[in-house]
C-alpha cells in the first residue's frame, strides 16, 4: 500500500469519528450550581466522584439590636462544620456538627437526573435526605417518664429539580418534608413545605443568589406557625473553593429547625449576616 493510500485511509477513518466524539463532547452534564449547597438548602450539585468537600456555615446574631451588639457581630452566633464525600459522581455521603441543639447530622444525596448540554436531559433532579440528632440535656424534651433516646431524632428530606436557563440563570425548586420523633407542645411531628433557589451568574465566578422556603402546614398552636425563610446573597467560586456572604432571617442551619422553628421576621428587622465555606480536595 502506498503512503498516499494510507493518508488517506486514515484521513477518512478520522472524519468518520469526529460525529461521536462531538456527541460525545457536547452532551455533558451542566454544572447548574457551584456548589452542594445553595445558601442553607442542598442544590441538585453532588461533588465528583472521589472529592471532598469540607463545609464552614456560620450565622451571626440578628441585626435589629443595631450597636447595642455591632449588628448581631457580638451576639451569639451559630456555626456548622461539615463533610461531604462523593462515592460516585452522582452519590454523595455527609456528616455535620452545629452549635445549635449540639446537633449531629448524616446525610446522602443522589442525582437521578443530570441536565445535558444537548438538551436530551432538560433538567436535574436530585434525592438528599438528612437524620439530625439533638444532643441537648434529655430535661429539654419533656417529662422524664416519657423520655427515649430516640426522641433525639428528626429527619428531613428534600426532591430536588433544578434547570439552568442558558449560562446564566439557575433555577430550583424542591418539595421538603421533615420528621421530629419529639417535639415541644404545640407543635406537629410531620411537616412539610418547599424551598425555591435561584442564582445568576453576573460574571466569571461571581453570582447573585437568593432562596426562599415556606413550611405549608401549620402547627396545632397556631401561634407557633413558622415564619418564612428569605435569603439574599453573593457567591465567589473556583475550582477548589466557594464563598457565600448573605443576609437572612433564619439562624439555623439544618433544615428541620429553620423549616418548623424559625421566628424571625424580615420585617420586625429580624435578619443576620450568613457565610458559607466551601473547599474541596
Amino acid at each position: 500500500m502506498t503512503n498516499m493510500k494510507k493518508i488517506a485511509i486514515s484521513v477518512v477513518l478520522a472524519l468518520l469519528t469526529i460525529p461521536a466524539i462531538c456527541q460525545e463532547t457536547e452532551n455533558y452534564p451542566v454544572r447548574i450550581f457551584e456548589t452542594s449547597i445553595l445558601i442553607d438548602n442542598q442544590t441538585v450539585a453532588t461533588p465528583f466522584k472521589g472529592m471532598l468537600e469540607f463545609e464552614i456555615h456560620h450565622r451571626f446574631g440578628t441585626v435589629n439590636n443595631a450597636l447595642d451588639d455591632l449588628f448581631g457581630l457580638w451576639a451569639p452566633a451559630n456555626i456548622r462544620l461539615g463533610l461531604n464525600y462523593g462515592i460516585t459522581d452522582r452519590l454523595m455521603i455527609a456528616a455535620g456538627t452545629a452549635k445549635n441543639y449540639k446537633a449531629q447530622d448524616l446525610a446522602v444525596k443522589y442525582a437521578f437526573l443530570q441536565q445535558t448540554s444537548s438538551g436530551s436531559v432538560p433538567l436535574s433532579l436530585s434525592f438528599y435526605g438528612n437524620m439530625g440528632l439533638n444532643l441537648l440535656n434529655e430535661n429539654t424534651f419533656g417529662p422524664a417518664h416519657d423520655w427515649r433516646e430516640i426522641h433525639r431524632l428528626s429527619y428531613f428530606s428534600q426532591i430536588l429539580i433544578a434547570r439552568q436557563f442558558g449560562t446564566k440563570l439557575s433555577l430550583q425548586l424542591a418539595p421538603t418534608f421533615i420528621w421530629f420523633n419529639a417535639v415541644e407542645m404545640g407543635y406537629k411531628n410531620f411537616n412539610y413545605g418547599f424551598s425555591a433557589g435561584a442564582r445568576f451568574n453576573v460574571k466569571g465566578s461571581h453570582s447573585i443568589i437568593a432562596e426562599y422556603d415556606q413550611l405549608l402546614n401549620s402547627q396545632k398552636d397556631e401561634a407557633l406557625n413558622a415564619k418564612p425563610q428569605l435569603a439574599l446573597g453573593w457567591e465567589i467560586g473556583t475550582a477548589t473553593h466557594a464563598f457565600q456572604i448573605f443576609f437572612a432571617n433564619y439562624k439555623d442551619i439544618l433544615g428541620q429547625y429553620n423549616f418548623v422553628y424559625n421566628q424571625n421576621s424580615i420585617s420586625d428587622g429580624k435578619f443576620l449576616i450568613g457565610l458559607n465555606v466551601t473547599v474541596r480536595f
